[in-house]
This record gives structure tokens, sequence and C-alpha cells, in this order.
């Protein structure tokens, strides 16, 4: 399937570049399971993003198309219905400004996208998995004990309401939420479909706690962010393997911080990797090139360059003339004042593509921003 929806993030119509972003999510997250959406999901969510459809009649659309027996029966061959049918459920959920943060909003997240795909839609499983893991050379991560679950996700959600995500910095934030995100998916209530739930719902919680997600780079990653949840939950101490979220951590720092770390499932698999090591549906010619895997206490790239940064990119694009903080911050679509000031403004001013209308009182109520020379050199040449 190719993708024509990234012309879209680049639109001017803000309403369009989210809609775009929520679709690319909702089909990037079907390849944790190996599952591609089809062209005509593509061009049925290409109508929603030019205004043609809503979200719900994009989902009547898509359903009357699989009502026809020889093309359920094609698409059955490689679940390419559940992937359309998902990716729209997806996006409707994510469009929608209701949240509730509980076991129970978990529940219905899966319900909801697996009605009439799984019998088990919505329904906590009564026995135990194991999976095997290609980032953990086939072992399995130790999941909940079914016996167990509800008791679990009940405490797990206590715990965290107790956070306070108000007064740490965003380092603390995404070390916390990594951890936090990755035990709700290690105890896997439900028998399928279990990342794609704790994907959306994580989303919806963070758009919650007023966090600006990028939620495109579930488009790109989604294979990436399965493995890190894999290894945030793995430990085998006999061959000094520990679990760690550091990867899950690179993965919401480029999301919520707008940082360039790469994300390459290889270097998550233990004990290192080789290409041929490369799971078959994804290997290329076998060669016998050794790649050396970072160590497990290795730090995550930075940023390439801090103008090179989404968060200083996005600040960029928003600036028009002169505007207060309260004005870019709404402009860009972000709440928390911290953030606003550590990865956007604080960055953009040392790089002086920013500047104060009032450098001699810097606190002043009535302080606004605008672009330098440089500044809008940049502008010009990133919204090409």
């Amino acid at each position: 399937m190719s993708d024509d929806l990234s012309e879209y993030l680049r639109a001017k119509e803000p309403g369009k570049a989210e809609l775009a972003g929520l679709w690319r999510a909702a089909i990037g997250l079907q390849k944790v399971d190996g599952l591609t959406p089809s062209a005509y999901l593509v061009e049925t969510a290409r109508r929603n993003i030019e205004g043609e459809i809503t979200i719900a009649e994009a989902g009547k659309i898509i359903g009357e198309y699989y009502k026809s027996k020889a093309v359920r029966a094609e698409a059955a061959k490689t679940r390419t219905d559940e992937a359309d049918i998902v990716s729209q459920r997806i996006t409707g959920i994510l469009a929608e400004p209701t949240f509730s943060f509980s076991p129970e909003q978990l529940v219905s997240i899966h319900r909801r996208l697996f009605d009439g795909i799984y019998k088990h839609a919505g329904t906590i499983r009564d026995y135990n998995i194991t999976k095997n893991e290609w980032v953990l050379k086939g072992d399995t991560v130790q999941y909940a004990s079914c016996f167990r679950l509800v008791e679990t996700m009940a405490f797990d959600f206590s715990e965290e309401k107790k956070f306070s995500y108000a007064s740490v910095s965003m380092d603390e934030v995404v070390r916390h939420f990594s951890r936090f995100i990755s035990g709700v998916w290690q105890i896997h209530p439900f028998g399928e479909g279990n990342t794609r739930t704790t994907s959306v719902f994580a989303m919806k919680y963070l758009r919650t706690l007023g966090f600006e997600v990028d939620n495109d780079i579930f488009y790109e990653n989604s294979y990436y962010f399965r493995n890190a949840l894999v290894r945030a939950n793995y430990s085998n101490i006999p061959k000094g393997i520990e679990e760690t979220t550091e990867y899950l951590e690179r993965f919401f720092r480029n999301a919520l911080m707008g940082e360039e770390n790469k994300l390459q499932s290889r270097y998550l698999l233990v004990g290192g990797w080789k290409e041929d090591s490369t799971p078959a549906s994804r290997a290329k010619t076998p060669t016998s090139k050794t790649v050396t895997a970072p160590a497990s206490n290795e730090v995550a790239p930075a940023r390439r360059s801090i103008a090179l940064s989404r968060a200083v990119r996005r600040l960029i694009e928003a600036l028009e003339g002169e505007m207060s903080r309260a004005k870019v911050m709404k402009a860009i679509g972000i709440k928390d004042r911290v953030t606003f000031s550590d990865y956007y403004l604080a960055p953009a001013l040392k790089l002086g593509l920013v500047e104060m209308t009032q450098p001699n009182s810097p606190r002043s109520p009535t302080q606004k921003y605008r672009l330098t020379a440089k500044g809008k050199k940049v502008q010009m040449e990133t919204c090409k």
C-alpha cells in the first residue's frame, strides 16, 4: 500500500493536518500485527480529510465495502478487512475529545476497536499466554496471570493517579509515563489487540494531561514501539539481561519533546544484532557483516541539532509578526508552559531565531516574540 496522506501534514488548514496525522497513526499501528490497510481505506481517509465525509461516514463506507462476499473472502487471506476497519475506528476514537482514566476505559477501547472482529472484544482473557518474540530471539515476556488481571489493572491505575506530572521535569515525565504504559501493556488483559489498544489509550491519556503528542510517530515507528514495550518487560538475569524502558523513553522523547532519536528495532535485539538475524519477512540478502548494538546503558542519541528539532521548527512556522506567549502556545497547540519554555522558546531564543520585543524587561506582562532575520530565513526554507 502506498501512503498518499503525508502531503496533508503540512496543509495550511490545521484541521486537515491533524486528521491526516490521526489517520496515519491508525494505519501505522496495524503494522504491530503485520497488517496493511488497503488502498480503498487510504482513499476513504483522503475523502474524510478533504471534508467530503465524516469519520463516522467513513466507517459506514468501509463496512459496506466488506459486506461483499468476494471482497471479504479475498481480504481474509491477509486480514486487510481487520486493518481497514480498525484503522477507521482508531481514527474515530483519537478524534473524540472525551476520555476517562480508568481500566474500564481501556476495556472500552478494546471493545470498540475489535467488535465484530474478535469474539473476545472487550473481554478480559481467562487464560495465560506466551508469545515468541523476535527481539527476544524466540523467548517470551512473562505476562500477568489471568487469575489477577482485574486486580493488577486496578492497582496500576490507582498508583498512577497518585503521580503529579505538573511537579516534575519533562525528563521525569517521559521516564514515569514510559514505566506506566509499559506496565499496562505487560498486563496484556486481552487475547489479541493489546498493543493497538494500549497505544490508543496512551495517546488519549497524554492529551488529557495537556501534552501535545506527535501522533504521526506511530506511522513510521509502531513496530519499534512494540519491541520497546517487549524490552521494557523482559529480564534474563543468567544472560545478563535486565528490563529497561530506555528504548521506550527514546520513542516518547521524540513524540513529546521533538527529539530525533533513531528508532531502529534491530538495536533492541537481545545479545546484539547481525544482519542475518533479521526476521524472514523483513530480511534482505544475507551477509556476514556484523553491526554492534548499543549497550543497554548507552545514552540515547541527542537531537542532531536543536535548530532541526520538531519543536523549534513548529515554533518558527507558527510565529507571525509579534505574538504573545499565550498566542504562540495556542497556535502551536501546546498547553504546558514549562514544556513550551524548555523545548520551544528557549532553544529558539538561544539560536537567535526568535527575539523579545522587550529584551530589557523579559518578564513584562506585555512581552511579545517575533522572528529575527535569521528566523525569517529559516521559516521561508521550512515552509517551502
